[in-house]
């Protein structure tokens, strides 16, 4: 079955200590079924690899109607458990890449109305480059291969060790010297 690939790339000047993207998020669909589309509404979303699940705020469950559908007992960072609510979502992310229906739970956060957590982020590649002070942040689903950078500076020094050194051919004493000064070699970078 041939999956179709859906990603998205976002550019930050500087280096980024988080990193924050536009979601859309609506009641849980099926996405095959045209007529159970529901309706898309944007939040601002964190993406923290150290969160095993995804949370959204009371403010998404009020404003999209989200039906209850169960609770359940979570760990929090300062390893407290919480019985929390869970809500089924459809998300909308950059670019029109599309997840769900997924179980997110309700949690109280600060400056973001969602916690994107592994469970959406390992579903592909995601990657994240700090080059000329500047952050590119990829993200595409399916995963279609894998990034290993270990493996990747062992071939580039394989390749490198196997170049065949060329050692430049020497001129005669009566040519001209290579370096350009005019002279002949034997009396410039030829003198012995």
């Amino acid at each position: 079955m041939n999956i179709p690939k859906l990603s998205f790339t976002l550019k930050h000047t500087g280096r980024a200590n988080a990193l924050y993207t536009p979601c859309h998020i609506s009641q849980a669909f099926n996405p095959n079924n045209k007529e159970s589309h529901k309706p898309f509404k944007e939040y601002r979303a964190l993406w923290d690899t150290g969160a095993t699940n995804s949370v959204i705020t009371k403010k998404v469950v009020e404003e999209l109607n989200l039906p209850l559908i169960s609770k359940t007992l979570t760990s929090t960072a300062s390893h407290s458990e919480l019985l929390v609510n869970v809500y089924m979502i459809n998300i909308g992310l950059p670019n029109n890449v599309m997840i769900g229906p997924i179980r997110v739970t309700e949690g109280l956060l600060s400056g973001m109305d969602m916690l994107i957590g592994m469970d959406i982020i390992s579903l592909g590649d995601f990657a994240i480059t700090q080059k000329d002070n500047k952050t590119t942040f990829s993200f595409q689903i399916p995963s279609t291969h894998d990034i290993d950078f270990v493996q990747e500076n062992k071939e580039e020094k394989d390749v490198n060790a196997h170049t065949p050194i060329v050692k430049e051919k020497e001129p005669n004493r009566n040519d001209p010297c290579p370096c350009g000064s005019g002279k002949k070699y034997k009396h410039c970078h030829g003198k012995k």
